[in-house]
């Protein structure tokens, strides 16, 4: 399960920016997942969960927000959104062309941190 060497890194770092900002309590870490992650929510809370025990981030909400599939198309350059189901399928809206390179859809990222001082 790779979910718990993610949830590690993000944990360790949620800790290190919160410790650096003084924090008291770690209310919550929104992350961003791209829509073609297999990341699951329920994994991230509970590893998160774990891994906090006893730390000024227990207790810390994970909320996640899934960031669109974007594909560049290798013909005119655009940028465009592709549904998940139809990636296979897709062609530029701009020219046509069936072949892209995907610019984001994969990732995940920590988006902010809620704290108390």
């Amino acid at each position: 399960m790779h979910e718990t060497v993610v949830t590690k890194e993000i944990f360790e770092s949620v800790l290190l920016h919160a410790e650096k900002n003084n924090a008291i309590k770690v209310v919550s870490v929104n992350l961003r997942v791209g829509e073609l992650s297999d990341l699951s929510e329920k994994w991230i809370q509970q590893f998160y969960d774990y891994f906090s025990k006893g730390t000024i981030a227990e207790g810390a909400k994970i909320v996640i927000k899934r960031s669109p599939i974007i594909l560049q198309c290798d013909s005119c350059k655009a940028n465009y959104v592709v549904k998940i189901e139809k990636i296979k399928d897709s062609h530029c809206p701009e020219c046509g062309c069936d072949k892209a390179n995907m610019v984001a859809g994969h990732e995940y990222y920590i988006g902010g941190i809620e704290i108390l001082q």
